[in-house]
């Protein structure tokens, strides 16, 4: 799987880093009306605009986890939906509970990591996350990328009285418009095959972020370019500002190909000034990364075979952290002997 890059990936997860990254460079781009907010309101920055361009405007901001989160939660369904915690629960006695007990076993926590409570099932530690993100900025202005609706809830019969009263229940929210680019880099140290498809599925599949998902917040995850290199490279804010002064202050929405054209050149001038070695993955390139991983991920039986192996990997790094203890079988042995002993004692004692 993926011989053409096998020098940037790992024969499996290491326990210390080892310097080689695997960097995805996506547009996140809004398909409906999303909100993304902490205290009430919509989270906004004060930035600069540009890079070049020194003038100070607000941003919206996509905050890490309102990122992360919603991708580790379709991983973890597809992890219960192909038996993977089951499996788990039948043979190594762990059970996962996302932000509860992890067990510090399956693909989500030795991916994503974990630190909750006392560190996971067994009290076994926490797991650093190999996967590394920060928040994302909207390329256009605040005052160009949202808007303020009304809210209603009606009585059953679809009207806002009832008799003579008329409901006071009306608020205002502000939401993100769609169409707006949220452009950012999600980074994972020390890729495997498995553990870059797991990532890169979980980026495919995750199509709703922010507040209110199950009414609105869809998005569209579009990776623009993969970057293998030996260290960490731009930051979401630079890539965002870096777009802004090449396509300048146009009203959004923009236009897809020039949207991605303007990512690519920004991706091309920022990388070469972060000191690493790389190698760029884009345009037909990527296509053909992006067919091969298909080739596995839109076969059901392929995929059950990439989980299952997956799995092992995650669990072999488990035992070699020590978060899963196995079993030595001269104790084994040593203690059936034992159990066998103290039985025939009891039976000389009865008799």
């Amino acid at each position: 799987m993926f011989e053409q890059y096998k020098k940037h990936f790992q024969e499996s997860i290491p326990r210390i880093p080892g310097a080689k990254y695997a960097h995805f460079v996506i547009l996140r781009e809004t398909d409906s009306y999303a909100v993304f907010k902490t205290d009430g309101e919509l989270n906004v920055a004060r930035v600069r605009a540009g890079i070049n361009n020194s003038q100070v405007i607000s941003r919206l901001v996509l905050f890490k986890r309102k990122q992360t989160t919603p991708e580790r939660l379709t991983g973890r369904e597809l992890l219960r939906r192909y038996e993977v915690y089951n499996y788990i629960k039948t043979q190594h006695k762990k059970d996962c509970a996302y932000n509860e007990n992890p067990c510090g076993v399956c693909p989500d926590c030795v991916i994503y990591g974990y630190a909750v409570g006392k560190g996971g099932a067994d009290n076994s530690g926490s797991e650093k996350s190999k996967v590394f993100i920060d928040s994302a900025y909207a390329v256009p202005k605040y005052e160009e990328s949202h808007g303020t609706f009304t809210l209603n809830a009606p009585y059953e019969d679809g009207t806002m009285t009832q008799g003579t009263d008329t409901t006071n229940r009306f608020s205002e929210q502000d939401h993100v418009l769609p169409e707006v680019p949220f452009p950012s880099v999600v980074t994972l140290r020390d890729p495997t095959p498995n553990t870059f498809l797991y990532l890169l599925n979980n980026l495919y599949r995750t199509k709703r972020y922010g507040a209110q998902t199950t009414r609105t917040g869809q998005m569209r995850n579009k990776v623009v370019a993969i970057i293998f290199a030996d260290g960490e490279i731009f930051s979401n804010l630079r890539l965002t500002q870096k777009i802004y002064d090449i396509i300048g202050d146009v009203l959004p929405p923009y236009g897809l190909d020039s949207l991605k054209e303007a990512t690519e050149q920004a991706v091309n001038e920022l990388i070469q000034e972060d000191g690493v070695f790389y190698e760029l993955i884009a345009k037909e390139a990527l296509v053909s990364l992006q067919n091969e991983a298909q080739s596995i991920l839109a076969d059901e039986a392929s995929f059950q075979q990439w989980m299952n192996s997956l799995t092992e990997e995650t669990l072999n790094y488990a035992k070699a952290v020590g978060v899963l203890k196995e079993e030595n079988p001269e104790n084994s042995n040593t203690s059936s002997r034992s159990r066998r002993n103290k039985n025939k004692t009891a039976e000389d004692e009865e008799a």
